[in-house]
């Protein structure tokens, strides 16, 4: 499939409305899913058949030319082989003409895109964590999902359907003005159609190219750094000198005990049991689907939450700071680990880097390693080690003391002015920290240039004095101690 770039003034952007489906509807919207699935697992099983029969026959003792050949994954070799045994294949032959093309379509492009990550990661292209080998999807763990690229994709002018391939006309459960109003007035075009289900209802996701305007935002000149945290969703520091505390709504935390009462109900009553057999009982079925319903209510606020909090930076600020966080690591963390996937980070980030494109300004992604917390926003002292309960922040060299996440917001909102220049602490942008026989990039302690200067003066810095100073007295408590 040829990737779609757009025009100058135009963008690519997604608009999702909720289904209603009738029965005979979502029956249909099932068996494009399940179509999409059987296809991808038949891509799966066809070309790593070849690589387990080359293993054989190299166990064999056959080499070069004697193997048998590699089958190609590419999605037009994939396509061209699926052609060839769907009309024969008895896995197939019997239903596949109830569905639509670009059901099987689906399948065929996640397979060629998954074998296209194996492949990369395993050369070392790709970044991030390694990527496996494709595996089948389980019939009853696996995404229903269905993208449709042709045919008649539409929005009718009632505002209240939708029109796909082989499914028809369909209800949607809110109105269609958003996009049908731009569609009839020219601004916008679909591309594609997604048909997913996700916490518990059907919905439809356009690709639209979308004509925007040029926007400015309302204080293009200034700078803000934004720090994430579990206390307050997000601490904002613009270069003005204004400090913004965003509290965390903590929607999770606040529907535990009912996710808790409701756990302890679905699990008094029988439920499935796929080794033995056994089905669910109606009690057991609306137990679960009243305790999803409290999920899916948390996940819409929590989205929704973000949304407002990203949109309204990103209209504010010209310049948006942020810090690069390692998420994956610290939801290794078992104590912080719900309350930082209840916060979203890299969900804001990534709302964050496209609202600011469209509203002409820009996201600046502060290094890893840059020590916000631990650099005094007043003299840029920094500090060898910050304990995460230390939520206060006490600088030793010139006594400032304020919130600890205030003053990584104002050094990041610094950042910005400083983008060119470093202040040489390991993880600044352009800074070459040491790292002799590999060691771990650390933070290094820095000093005000007038510290700095005063040490120079005389003959060592204030670092070397006090630990000069503590050996010293180690030395004397040593001594009176054999004494």
């Amino acid at each position: 499939m040829k990737k779609f770039q757009p025009q100058p003034g135009f963008v690519v952007q997604a608009y999702r409305f909720a289904l209603d489906p009738n029965a005979a509807q979502e029956q249909a919207l099932r068996s494009h899913c399940g179509a999409a699935r059987a296809a991808y697992n038949w891509a799966v099983g066809w070309v790593s058949a070849s690589w387990w029969q080359r293993r054989a026959e190299e166990s064999y003792g056959l080499a070069g030319p004697e193997l048998t050949e590699w089958r190609p994954w590419s999605l037009p070799a994939l396509r061209k082989a699926f052609n060839q045994v769907k009309r024969t294949d008895p896995r197939f032959a019997d239903w596949w003409e109830e569905n639509s093309k670009e059901a099987y379509n689906t399948g065929l492009a996640n397979a060629a895109a998954a074998f296209d990550n194996y492949a990369k990661s395993k050369r070392g292209q790709r970044k991030g964590g390694r990527v496996g080998m494709p595996r089948r999807k389980s019939k009853h763990k696996a995404r229903l999902a269905c993208r449709f690229t042709t045919g008649t994709i539409r929005v009718e002018p009632d505002r209240r359907h939708v029109t796909l391939p082989r499914l028809g006309t369909i209800r949607t459960h809110e109105s269609t003005r958003k996009l049908e109003r731009r569609i009839a007035g020219g601004s916008a075009r679909i591309l594609c159609a997604t048909v997913r289900f996700e916490r518990g209802r059907w919905f439809v996701s356009f690709q639209v190219e979308v004509e925007r305007a040029e926007r400015t935002p309302a204080r293009p000149d200034v700078a803000v750094g934004v720090d994430l945290g579990v206390k307050c969703l997000a601490v904002l520091a613009d270069g003005q000198g204004e400090i913004h505390h965003v509290p965390n709504p903590a929607h999770y935390d606040t529907a535990l005990k009912a996710l808790k009462r409701l756990s302890r109900r679905v699990s008094h009553r029988q439920g499935p049991d796929r080794r033995t057999g056994q089905t669910p009982s109606k009690r057991w079925l609306q137990a679960n689907a009243e305790r999803n319903r409290v999920h899916h209510q948390v996940a819409n606020l929590r989205t929704d939450a973000l949304h407002k909090i990203t949109t309204a930076i990103s209209a504010e600020y010209g310049t948006v700071v942020v810090e690069d966080l390692n998420v994956a690591g610290m939801l290794r963390n078992r104590r912080l680990a719900r309350k930082i996937a209840d916060a979203g980070f890299g969900e804001i980030r990534r709302q964050l880097t496209y609202k600011t494109g469209w509203n002409g300004g820009q996201v600046q992604v502060a290094d890893r390693w840059f020590p916000s917390s631990k650099t005094c926003c007043g003299c840029g002292a920094v500090k060898a080690k910050l304990p995460l309960h230390a939520r206060t922040f006490c600088c030793d060299e010139c006594g400032l003391v304020m919130d600890r996440d205030a003053n990584a917001a104002c050094n990041l909102a610094a950042l910005a002015a400083a983008s060119t220049t470093g202040t040489g602490v390991a993880g600044d942008r352009g800074a070459k920290a040491p790292k002799p026989r590999g060691a771990d990039q650390k933070t290094r302690v820095t000093l005000p240039s007038r510290m700095a200067g005063a040490g120079r003066a005389g003959g060592a810095t204030l670092p070397r004095q006090r630990q000069a100073e503590a050996r010293d007295r180690h030395q004397d408590t040593a001594t009176l101690t054999l004494r």
